[in-house]
Protein backbone atom coordinates (compact mmCIF):
# COMPACT_ATOMS: atom_id res chain seq x y z
CA UNK A 1 0.00 0.00 0.00
CA UNK A 2 1.45 3.73 -1.00
CA UNK A 3 -0.14 6.31 1.02
CA UNK A 4 0.16 10.67 0.63
CA UNK A 5 -1.16 12.74 3.54
CA UNK A 6 -1.12 16.06 2.48
CA UNK A 7 -1.70 19.03 4.26
CA UNK A 8 -4.15 21.45 3.10
CA UNK A 9 -3.09 24.71 5.50
CA UNK A 10 -5.80 26.98 4.26
CA UNK A 11 -8.32 24.23 2.82
CA UNK A 12 -11.66 25.08 3.42
CA UNK A 13 -13.73 22.75 5.46
CA UNK A 14 -16.94 23.68 4.08
CA UNK A 15 -18.82 22.51 1.25
CA UNK A 16 -20.42 25.61 0.16
CA UNK A 17 -17.63 26.52 -1.92
CA UNK A 18 -18.20 26.93 -5.68
CA UNK A 19 -16.95 24.76 -8.38
CA UNK A 20 -16.19 27.58 -10.76
CA UNK A 21 -13.14 29.12 -8.43
CA UNK A 22 -11.58 26.20 -6.82
CA UNK A 23 -8.27 28.28 -6.96
CA UNK A 24 -9.60 31.19 -4.84
CA UNK A 25 -12.15 30.80 -2.85
CA UNK A 26 -11.07 27.42 -1.22
CA UNK A 27 -8.09 28.06 0.38
CA UNK A 28 -6.07 26.29 -2.69
CA UNK A 29 -7.82 23.10 -2.38
CA UNK A 30 -7.01 22.86 -6.31
CA UNK A 31 -3.66 22.19 -5.35
CA UNK A 32 -5.17 18.92 -3.40
CA UNK A 33 -7.31 18.27 -6.30
CA UNK A 34 -4.15 18.14 -8.45
CA UNK A 35 -2.61 15.99 -5.89
CA UNK A 36 -5.70 13.24 -5.78
CA UNK A 37 -5.25 13.17 -9.48
CA UNK A 38 -1.53 12.42 -9.26
CA UNK A 39 -2.27 9.66 -6.40
CA UNK A 40 -4.51 7.50 -8.20
CA UNK A 41 -4.81 8.12 -12.16
CA UNK A 42 -3.00 5.81 -14.54
CA UNK A 43 -3.46 6.16 -18.21
CA UNK A 44 -6.60 3.63 -18.80
CA UNK A 45 -7.17 3.05 -14.83
CA UNK A 46 -6.54 3.91 -11.01
CA UNK A 47 -4.31 2.63 -8.58
CA UNK A 48 -5.95 0.11 -6.33
CA UNK A 49 -3.18 0.34 -4.21
CA UNK A 50 -3.24 4.06 -3.00
CA UNK A 51 -4.78 6.07 -0.59
CA UNK A 52 -4.96 9.77 0.12
CA UNK A 53 -5.75 11.55 3.37
CA UNK A 54 -6.25 15.25 2.61
CA UNK A 55 -6.04 16.91 6.32
CA UNK A 56 -7.82 20.20 5.45
CA UNK A 57 -7.05 23.16 8.49
CA UNK A 58 -8.84 26.10 6.93
CA UNK A 59 -12.13 28.07 8.14
CA UNK A 60 -14.43 27.55 9.36
CA UNK A 61 -14.64 24.31 11.24
CA UNK A 62 -10.93 22.55 10.87
CA UNK A 63 -9.54 19.96 11.45
CA UNK A 64 -11.77 18.05 8.35
CA UNK A 65 -10.01 15.01 7.15
CA UNK A 66 -10.88 13.39 3.80
CA UNK A 67 -9.23 9.59 2.94
CA UNK A 68 -9.57 7.97 -0.78
CA UNK A 69 -9.26 4.49 -0.90
CA UNK A 70 -8.39 3.57 -4.51
CA UNK A 71 -9.07 0.01 -3.87
CA UNK A 72 -13.11 1.28 -3.22
CA UNK A 73 -13.06 4.50 -5.41
CA UNK A 74 -15.79 4.88 -8.09
CA UNK A 75 -16.79 8.23 -10.04
CA UNK A 76 -13.31 9.86 -9.68
CA UNK A 77 -12.76 11.05 -13.09
CA UNK A 78 -9.27 13.23 -13.97
CA UNK A 79 -10.35 16.87 -14.02
CA UNK A 80 -10.39 19.14 -10.75
CA UNK A 81 -14.31 20.27 -11.24
CA UNK A 82 -15.69 16.86 -10.79
CA UNK A 83 -13.10 16.01 -7.92
CA UNK A 84 -13.84 18.66 -6.30
CA UNK A 85 -17.37 17.61 -6.47
CA UNK A 86 -17.23 14.66 -4.59
CA UNK A 87 -14.76 16.18 -1.88
CA UNK A 88 -17.75 19.40 -1.41
CA UNK A 89 -20.07 16.44 -1.19
CA UNK A 90 -17.98 15.07 1.11
CA UNK A 91 -17.62 18.23 3.25
CA UNK A 92 -21.63 18.71 3.74
CA UNK A 93 -21.76 15.60 5.32
CA UNK A 94 -22.45 15.38 9.06
CA UNK A 95 -19.37 13.25 10.79
CA UNK A 96 -19.58 11.94 13.64
CA UNK A 97 -16.79 9.70 13.68
CA UNK A 98 -15.49 8.61 10.29
CA UNK A 99 -18.72 8.47 7.21
CA UNK A 100 -18.36 6.87 4.36
CA UNK A 101 -19.47 10.08 1.31
CA UNK A 102 -19.25 7.81 -1.64
CA UNK A 103 -17.49 4.37 -2.59
CA UNK A 104 -14.26 4.74 -1.36
CA UNK A 105 -14.06 8.60 0.02
CA UNK A 106 -14.50 8.78 3.73
CA UNK A 107 -14.81 11.75 5.96
CA UNK A 108 -13.87 12.48 9.48
CA UNK A 109 -12.88 15.42 12.44
CA UNK A 110 -9.71 13.41 12.63
CA UNK A 111 -6.27 15.76 13.22
CA UNK A 112 -3.39 15.60 11.39
CA UNK A 113 -2.23 13.76 15.15
CA UNK A 114 -4.69 11.20 14.89
CA UNK A 115 -3.73 10.50 11.03
CA UNK A 116 -0.12 9.70 11.86
CA UNK A 117 -1.36 7.49 14.89
CA UNK A 118 -3.47 5.38 13.05
CA UNK A 119 -1.16 4.73 9.78
CA UNK A 120 1.83 4.32 11.68
CA UNK A 121 0.61 1.35 13.35
CA UNK A 122 0.95 -0.65 9.87
CA UNK A 123 3.33 1.72 7.42
CA UNK A 124 6.68 3.10 7.25
CA UNK A 125 6.02 7.22 7.79
CA UNK A 126 8.38 8.76 5.18
CA UNK A 127 8.72 12.99 5.55
CA UNK A 128 9.35 14.08 1.45
CA UNK A 129 11.74 17.25 2.34
CA UNK A 130 15.03 19.10 0.09
CA UNK A 131 17.54 18.07 2.71
CA UNK A 132 16.20 14.15 2.98
CA UNK A 133 18.46 11.30 1.79
CA UNK A 134 17.74 10.52 -2.04
CA UNK A 135 15.18 8.12 -2.67
CA UNK A 136 16.64 5.96 -5.09
CA UNK A 137 19.32 5.66 -1.95
CA UNK A 138 16.49 4.52 0.33
CA UNK A 139 14.77 1.04 0.65
CA UNK A 140 11.22 1.47 1.25
CA UNK A 141 8.87 -1.63 2.87
CA UNK A 142 5.58 -2.56 0.86
CA UNK A 143 3.66 -0.34 2.99
CA UNK A 144 4.81 3.40 2.96
CA UNK A 145 2.99 6.80 3.69
CA UNK A 146 4.61 9.69 1.98
CA UNK A 147 3.89 13.17 4.43
CA UNK A 148 3.73 16.31 2.51
CA UNK A 149 2.19 19.96 2.57
CA UNK A 150 0.21 21.65 -0.20
CA UNK A 151 1.91 24.99 -1.31
CA UNK A 152 3.62 25.59 2.27
CA UNK A 153 5.83 23.50 4.25
CA UNK A 154 5.18 21.86 7.15
CA UNK A 155 5.32 24.05 10.31
CA UNK A 156 7.60 23.41 13.01
CA UNK A 157 5.03 21.98 14.98
CA UNK A 158 3.74 19.56 11.99
CA UNK A 159 7.41 18.12 11.52
CA UNK A 160 7.63 18.24 15.09
CA UNK A 161 4.86 16.06 15.45
CA UNK A 162 5.94 13.85 12.21
CA UNK A 163 9.46 13.45 13.72
CA UNK A 164 7.87 11.75 16.55
CA UNK A 165 7.34 8.86 14.63
CA UNK A 166 10.76 8.07 13.12
CA UNK A 167 9.96 8.79 9.69
CA UNK A 168 12.54 8.47 6.88
CA UNK A 169 13.61 11.59 5.58
CA UNK A 170 13.54 11.75 2.23
CA UNK A 171 14.25 13.98 -1.09
CA UNK A 172 12.93 13.77 -4.29
CA UNK A 173 15.39 15.44 -6.22
CA UNK A 174 17.80 18.66 -5.73
CA UNK A 175 15.13 21.19 -6.20
CA UNK A 176 11.69 21.70 -4.76
CA UNK A 177 8.65 20.71 -6.90
CA UNK A 178 5.08 21.09 -6.41
CA UNK A 179 3.00 18.78 -4.50
CA UNK A 180 1.22 17.06 -7.18
CA UNK A 181 4.82 16.72 -9.20
CA UNK A 182 6.45 14.61 -5.80
CA UNK A 183 3.08 12.18 -5.89
CA UNK A 184 4.07 11.45 -9.86
CA UNK A 185 7.25 10.96 -9.09
CA UNK A 186 7.49 8.86 -6.11
CA UNK A 187 4.83 6.58 -7.42
CA UNK A 188 7.20 6.36 -10.62
CA UNK A 189 10.01 4.95 -8.25
CA UNK A 190 7.77 2.80 -6.63
CA UNK A 191 6.62 1.92 -10.25
CA UNK A 192 10.12 1.27 -11.37
CA UNK A 193 10.97 -1.22 -8.21
CA UNK A 194 7.69 -3.32 -8.75
CA UNK A 195 9.09 -4.82 -12.00
CA UNK A 196 12.69 -4.88 -11.05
Amino acid sequence: MRRFVIIGHKATTSGSFKLDDLAGSTGRLDILLRCINSAFFLSHDIRRDAEVYLILLGPPNPPKTLKFVGAELKYLNPDERSTGALVRNALMQKVITEERCSPGIYASNRSYSDVLTIISKDSQLVYLKEDGKDIREVELPKDVSFVLGDDQDLTYEEEEMLMNYSPLKISLGPISYHADHCITIVNNELDRRLIR
